[in-house]
């Protein structure tokens, strides 16, 4: 496949980027500054991308076939999550590119409780924030008349090594038998490549861990 990643440079989109090249895919890296990214490939491109800008939008991800966005928004900046949805769909839009696919965040996965994840009391203050807006980020992509795929993460998310195996959920917080909630990066970026090739969450947000 013919993919973009927007914010290729971050620990999540350079996986990303990693684990679709792992497996023969054509990859357009578009990021702000591209000598933030120091990965070289014989499939890849890197490009540079505002993602707040519609018009960049539409000019790195026209012509492709799928679009992976792995933004994350500096500290203090949380709302651009929200400006950055908005600018996607405009830009796809102009350019005409129909399928999406976000990564998110846990917040808004539903505990065994039933209360959102960011609402719990274990939930640290300082990331409240940040999890609030890409909740509000997601109503705007479930709005949207996109092919979008919206992934959480679990609870925790660590550079670790690629085992390939975990489990999918959908609006669900998973937890494994001692309640944690955790996948590697590594093998978060699995998961997103699965998706691409298969395409079983199409309209739907899914969640993966251990």
């Amino acid at each position: 496949m013919d993919v973009v990643v927007l914010g290729a440079s971050g620990t999540l989109g350079k996986a990303i980027v990693q684990e679709a090249l792992k497996r023969k895919h054509e990859v357009t890296a578009a990021v702000r500054q591209p000598d933030s990214l120091q990965i070289e490939h014989e499939r890849l491109q890197i490009a540079t991308v505002d993602i707040l800008n519609p018009s960049s939008v539409a000019a790195v991800v026209g012509g492709h076939g799928e679009v992976i966005s792995a933004f994350g928004p500096d500290s203090g900046r949380e709302n651009d999550l929200l400006g950055a949805a908005d600018s996607l769909l405009e830009g796809m839009r102009i350019a005409g590119v129909e399928r999406l696919m976000i990564v998110g965040g846990a917040g808004s996965l539903k505990t065994e409780s039933g209360e959102w994840l960011m609402d719990t009391a274990e939930f640290p203050e300082e990331l409240r924030p940040l999890a609030a807006a890409h909740a509000n980020a997601y109503e705007i992509y479930r709005g949207s008349a996109l092919d979008y795929t919206y992934i959480s993460p679990p609870a925790f998310i660590v550079p670790g090594r690629r085992t390939g195996m975990f489990r999918i959920g959908l609006d669900r917080l998973i937890v494994d038998e001692n309640g944690e909630s955790s996948i590697s990066v590594e093998d978060f970026a699995v998961a997103v490549i699965d998706e691409l090739e298969e395409g079983n969450f199409s309209r739907e947000r899914f969640t993966v861990a251990y």
